[in-house]
Formats: C-alpha cells, structure tokens, sequence
C-alpha cells in the first residue's frame, strides 16, 4: 500500500505524511483537480489516497470517488480540529490522524449521499428561508421527523447499519437531540435551506433526501 495525499488549499502538512507523495488542490477541489491525484492511483496495487483538509474537501472526494466509479479506493482524513466528520466516524485529529492515515485498516461503510449525487460525510443542516425555522414534512424511512413548522433539521451518516440519523435542533441547548435512525431522510417544504458538509447549497429546495446507496465506501481509521 502506497497512499497519496491530496493537500486541500492552505491546511499543513502532518510530519508523519511529509515523505509521501503530495498533490495541492482548492480548498474545496472540483472534480478536475482529482486528475493528477488519480493517475498516481492508477497505478498503486492497493491505493489509498490520505485527504488533508475540512469536511468540505472530504465530502467533495468522496462525491468524486462515487461519480467515477473509484470506491475501491481507501480514503483516509486528516484535520486539525474536530468536525462532525470527525464525531460521526470516531476519528482522531492532527498528528494522530495522520499516523492512522497511514498504519490504520480500511473498513466499509455505509455510503450516504443525496438526491443531487453528493455525498455526506459529516452533517447536512436543513433551514427555513429568511429564518431559522423550517416548515414543511420530513420522514426518516416511514418514522415522522415533523411536520409544520419547527427549528433547523439535521442528518448526519452513521458508520453503521442503518446508515443515517435525522434530529430536529432543541430550543434549549442543554437538551438532547431526538436520533432517528433509517436508511433515507426525505424532506418535503415550500423552500428550505441546505447546507452539507458547510457547503450552501446555491438556492431553496422544495424536495431533498439523503439515502444509503447501495455501494459502501473504504474508510481508513
């Protein structure tokens, strides 16, 4: 096994990663900053491509993985700070992070992606348009999330069966969320708000879901 590292805009470099092969994308990489980093994969035997960034460049890899067809390929995370990615798989963070990058084992986990072909690897927080409130419907699998209006919704994957999890945010912050857990989250409103993984989506949806593919992904810890 012979990782290769994709360095995401301006997030340092481990030591325990510094003799690897290195490639620099955005921040956020759209999907042809993936073609150096790929054709270095192509030909490793059992490739593993080690993600040095936020949730948005993971959860953007991921997406480009499922889009061309490279699942086979195992994806490690490296960050410096916990995120929900981080809380939703267990991982470690900083150095640590980068020593399970590169002697920790691939596992198989369920994939949750969107209606819209993106992946989720952290938290999708749904809103209202103008407020923080959101109205509208949501189930998760034949579970009522709600229904009318209520505070901001969010969906984070699991690194089990079912696959997803959905709560409805409490007014007071000392409460705990109420887990749903289910295969899919489908949400019907007349306009709400996305943002996936601190990504915006660019304008109101009507209709959104999250939902397990069929596929699983390699994740390294």
């Amino acid at each position: 096994m012979t990782p290769v590292v994709l360095i995401c805009g301006d997030a340092p470099l481990p030591l325990p990663l510094a003799a690897v092969s290195v490639s620099s994308v955005p921040a956020v990489p759209g999907k042809d900053d993936f073609d150096e980093v790929f054709s270095k994969l192509q030909v490793v035997e059992n490739p593993r491509l080690v993600v040095v960034g936020d949730d948005r460049a993971f959860a953007a890899t991921l997406t480009r993985l499922l889009r061309t067809d490279r699942l086979n390929i195992e994806l490690a995370y490296v960050t410096e700070h916990d995120t929900p990615a981080t809380g939703a798989y267990h991982l470690a963070t900083g150095a640590k992070a980068a020593q399970d990058a590169l002697n920790g084992k691939a596992h198989a986990l369920p994939l949750i992606r969107d209606d819209a072909g993106i992946a989720l690897v952290g938290e999708a927080v749904y809103t209202g348009t103008g407020s923080t409130d959101l109205t509208g419907e949501m189930y998760v699998d034949d579970t009522r999330l709600f229904s009318g209006t209520t505070r901001p919704v969010r969906v984070r994957p699991m690194p089990n069966q079912p696959g997803l999890r959905a709560a409805v945010d409490r007014r007071r912050r000392w409460v705990p969320r109420r887990w749903t857990e289910g295969r899919a989250a489908q949400l019907g409103s007349p306009g709400a708000m996305l943002v996936r993984d601190g990504v915006p989506h660019e304008r109101p949806l009507t209709r959104s879901t999250f939902y397990r593919d069929e596929r699983e992904w390699l994740l390294v810890r």
